[in-house]
């Protein structure tokens, strides 16, 4: 019989069989390798610090579970060549994306912002150290800003009233954004917040928009009700009015560094600081916290009224007595003395 008849050998059928498997092969370990599942469920996010190497991010995906097959990762990552297009940034990771969207989202820098929110913010300290846990700068970093007098008079602050800049509300910044750069978007914010018609409220009360925050941040501090702030914030504004000691306990708790604080005493009030609004008179230099947008909107329409005291209720709803005198005023106060006593709380 002729070769012709016998067709092709048989050693070349299995080398052309292996070839096909070995086609095969290839194809699903690239397909695996470009388009399977790759992302693993174990980290919500994949953070790529300012100067890191693609040495650095393919240690992160290891030692993390980040990927199913870093070997995969790897050999997707060079065909793209993401190794030198590494961007810095906050990176959202979704189960089961493939390695070429992942290395996709990574080299072209299409990281998620940082729904960042604030609020009952007490001193810079604690700020700063917010700012630190959600975004790549540390927390020194920012205080450092916060603390510094140029960077305060810069945008038209001091030091004391600097915090006053921050407005309370939610932002969408990107992780690796450099602190001054947050800064500059919070005072973006600020001057968006005083608009035209919050001006003209302010002057009408012969305050500066700082003035406002720092007088709306003491009546935070003494509302534990919002409904409450217009006819507080009426109250401090008598008193400034008619050229009266504010008397404010906050600022005292606030001057002596002491939050743990629950009645403020005599000896509390002795304490020679420009925040002890018992001993001076007017508004104290700065906020004693962060002012929230219902409480300077409150003092910008604030109650109308004759009150120049306020005591807690003896209930401890969290309300006050007003009194326009201070026989009123004494009355109300010692019915909280008698309530503090019962339940003997002295300090």
């Amino acid at each position: 019989m002729s070769d012709k008849k016998r067709g092709f050998p048989k050693f070349l059928k299995i080398v052309l069989l292996l070839m096909l498997v070995g086609g095969i092969v290839v194809g699903y370990l690239g397909y695996q390798a470009f388009l399977g599942s790759s992302v693993t469920k174990n980290e919500p996010y994949l953070y790529v610090h300012t100067g890191d190497s693609y040495a650095d991010v393919l240690k992160q995906l290891e030692e993390k579970n980040i990927v199913t097959n870093v070997q995969f990762f790897d050999y997707v990552a060079k065909a793209m060549d993401y190794p030198s297009a590494v961007k810095p940034g906050k990176y959202k990771l979704t189960e089961g994306l493939s390695n070429r969207r992942l290395i996709g989202n990574l080299r072209g820098g299409y990281q998620e912002a940082v729904k960042f929110r604030f609020e009952n913010i007490r001193l810079k300290e604690n700020f700063a150290a917010l700012l630190g846990k959600n975004f790549e700068a540390d927390s020194v970093s920012f205080l450092n800003i916060l603390q510094n007098n140029a960077v305060a008079e810069s945008y038209g602050f001091t030091e004391a009233n600097f915090f006053s800049m921050f407005i309370p509300n939610t932002y969408e910044i990107y992780w690796n954004t450099s602190p001054d750069k947050i800064v500059a978007r919070f005072h973006d914010e600020y001057n968006t917040f005083w608009n035209t018609e919050r001006k003209e409220k302010a002057a009408a009360l012969n305050l500066t928009p700082q003035e406002v925050s720092v007088l709306a941040s003491i009546v935070k501090g003494e509302a534990l009700h919002r409904d409450e702030m217009p006819k507080i914030a009426g109250l401090y504004l008598n008193r400034l009015k008619r050229g009266i000691l504010l008397q404010a306990d906050p600022t005292v708790i606030f001057a002596n560094n002491d939050f743990s604080i629950r009645r403020v005493l005599n000896k509390h009030l002795t304490i020679d600081n420009p925040y002890n609004t018992y001993r001076f008179k007017g508004l104290p230099p700065g906020p004693i916290m962060l002012p929230s947008i219902a409480a300077i909107d409150a003092v910008l329409n604030y109650a109308k009224h004759d009150y120049i005291y306020m005591c807690a209720k003896d209930d401890f709803s969290g309300y006050h007595n007003f009194a326009v005198t201070q026989a009123e005023h004494l009355v109300n106060a010692r019915k909280f003395q008698r309530a503090l006593d019962a339940r003997n709380i002295k300090k």
